[in-house]
């Protein structure tokens, strides 16, 4: 989560992940208040295991544009002010006899200490960095990663994994049996082998898994993204982000065009990253054996991966994060996207409080029939109201709007989002509209939804204008067929919000079409 021109200091800690395909950075500051900030994160394909499963050693010109790529990446974290560099290797480099050969090399040309984890440690990596990236709550998900060398697979909830196995499957792994390779097209008996292959690897996998998998998966890795954004592009979806789910039968389409191109063509096909051109089908086959065994009709897509479990792992063994590891999903997401806008909690949390009343007691009143997922949506809302100060108040309402839109809060979806920052916008000043274009963009289930919330909203604002928490609590409450009360209870004197409130009168009586009296519940 990176938002320009924050300045708070902290300690900036690299976490690199090399593959047997590529080596990820991930540069961040963490920040006192326990959040952190990305400053940058890159990618260097090295096929660091090419020509090595056969052999299990590490081909000379392999390792050495590995440690060049890690030298030039360990240069570019500490430009950052990089004080420490956690780097982790996997399948290729746990698996060659010359392993010592290599690291020792990498240590040299870039004073970088590879560290080689275990299969099953690897899984427990990935399984943090997808899973606190969605939002699953307690339910369990199957988390499956295809590496160039193995492909991991967990299975837990947003908390706990109850599942850990490493397969000596991998893209470059699997398309280096086949001794014609892939340069030309390749016919459904070719393709057929490769999935008897993954079975008699996964064999025991498979069984263990086909009692445990949930219906709910997630897949990472760059394998799935490019499988998932053909399937996307085919589906005429042109988005430059990898598509949120696909299905087994979405696969296998793009299975049946990958084989039938050779590969100078399948370099050209819309998604696909041309440097995987070689290996996608051998990745293809592993990942539809998979979903065709466990009996899996679709995969939901995530770009986390092992750098961000690193980074999770880092975080979490920290005290000072306890708190924030304590948090669901969503609230981690929006307190952290809070503190980088230095806002104030306390004011945010009072608002959200009065916001949730206001929503309740209109609830019980018959005002509106939204439910729980917007009620919950007005309270993060209510949270991130004032964050476009960190840019100036003039038009703090429209930075707020930006920044939800534009910050990738984990945990919700695209509309969520939407409902959220439009609500946001229109909690000062003009009421939504039509010719709005923030608020046309939106469905109209949604647009029903914020016309509600930015009501809750800007009355809950306002109702702690001092920031002073003076206003207890606040409630619309039906006199009859014509009239509201909007009872406001307080035990101190808040001159402020009781005037300031008055101005919404007309916006609540446009909105629920009765007359409002306002009530001064002072005790």
């Amino acid at each position: 989560m990176v938002i320009t021109g924050v300045t708070t200091p902290g300690h900036v800690v690299a976490f690199m992940d090399l593959g047997t395909n590529s080596v990820r950075l991930l540069v961040v500051r963490i920040n006192p208040n326990s959040t952190w900030t990305v400053l940058t994160q890159q990618k260097m394909m090295v096929r660091l295991g090419e020509g090595e499963f056969n052999q299990q050693h590490l081909q000379p010109e392999a390792m050495a544009r590995t440690a060049e790529a890690i030298r030039q990446l360990g240069e570019l974290a500490h430009s950052f002010g990089a004080e420490e560099i956690h780097a982790v290797a996997t399948a290729a480099t746990r698996e060659a006899e010359n392993q010592g050969e290599f690291l020792e090399l990498v240590r040299t040309a870039s004073g970088i200490n590879l560290h080689v984890i275990a299969g099953k440690e690897e899984a427990r990596l990935i399984y943090l960095g997808v899973s606190r990236s969605v939002n699953i709550g307690k339910k369990a998900a199957l988390f499956i990663d295809i590496g160039g060398g193995s492909t991991e697979i967990a299975i837990g909830d947003s908390q706990q994994f109850s599942y850990l196995d490493s397969l000596k499957l991998g893209a470059i792994r699997l398309a280096n049996t086949d001794r014609n390779g892939f340069a030309g097209k390749v016919t459904a008996k070719r393709y057929a082998r490769l999935q008897d292959e993954v079975k008699n690897i996964a064999v025991r996998s498979l069984q263990q898994l086909s009692q445990l998998a949930p219906k709910l998966v997630y897949g990472s890795s760059g394998t799935i993204e490019n499988l998932a954004t053909i399937a996307a592009r085919l589906a005429g979806n042109t988005r430059q982000t990898p598509a949120l789910t696909m299905t087994l039968e979405q696969l296998r389409f793009v299975v049946t065009l990958l084989c039938s191109l050779p590969i100078a063509q399948r370099r050209m096909l819309p998604g696909l990253n041309p440097d995987r051109a070689d290996i996608i089908i051998a990745g293809a086959a592993i990942l539809q054996t998979l979903m065709e065994e466990l009996g899996l009709d679709e995969i939901r897509v995530s770009d986390r991966g092992l750098r961000d479990g690193l980074l999770v792992d880092y975080l979490e063994r920290g005290d000072e994060t306890a708190e924030m590891a304590r948090l669901s999903l969503r609230a981690r997401s929006v307190r952290q996207l809070g503190r980088l806008c230095n806002y104030d909690e306390v004011h945010a949390e009072q608002v959200a409080k009065l916001a949730v009343s206001l929503f309740d007691s209109a609830k019980a009143a018959e005002l509106h029939n939204l439910g729980t997922a917007e009620k919950e949506l007005l309270g993060w809302a209510a949270r991130l109201h004032d964050i476009g100060l960190f840019l100036n108040y003039a038009n703090h309402h429209a930075h707020s709007y930006y920044f939800i839109r534009n910050a990738e809060l984990l945990g919700f979806d695209q509309t969520e989002a939407a409902i959220m920052a439009t609500s946001v916008l229109f909690h000062r000043k003009t009421l939504p509209r039509s010719k709005n274009p923030e608020f046309a963009i939106l469905d109209e289930a949604s647009q029903h939804t914020v016309r509600l919330l930015c009501i809750f909203l800007r009355v809950a604002e306002t109702l702690d204008r001092s920031h002073a928490n003076l206003v207890q609590d606040v409630h619309l409450t039906p006199i009859n067929n014509n009239r509201l009360a909007l009872e406001i209870i307080h035990e101190q004197p808040c001159p402020l919000e009781l005037q300031g409130v008055r101005v919404h009168g007309p916006a609540l009586e446009k909105t629920f079409e009765r007359k409002v009296v306002f009530s001064d519940g002072e005790i």
